[in-house]
């Protein structure tokens, strides 16, 4: 196991709380894009998907629980869109 590869993915991983927070209190996407949490997405499954085939350990771990926060974040982000495009909806009537 590389400890700075554990390092980064609690940094990056650290953040994906506070992202979701603000995605379930604010219900807007304003600042946020789901063309990066979907690439975001695709990164932690590649890094997993790396782990099983070639470089088995414990790290996957953390990627599986930031791909986790990712999903949660995403599906947020849609929730929140259907939130604001029934608002506007509601608005122009």
């Amino acid at each position: 196991m590389s400890i700075f590869e554990i390092v980064m993915l609690l940094c990056f991983g650290a953040a994906w709380p506070f992202s979701i927070h603000k995605s379930i209190v604010s219900h807007s996407i304003n600042g946020k894009s789901l063309a990066f949490l979907v690439i975001v997405w695709f990164g932690y499954l590649a890094g997993i998907l790396h782990k099983i085939f070639y470089h088995p350990d414990l790290v996957v771990v953390f990627y599986a629980i930031n791909l986790t926060m990712v999903s949660v974040d995403a599906l947020l982000y849609v929730r929140n869109r259907r939130i604001v495009n029934q608002k506007t909806a509601n608005q122009k009537k």
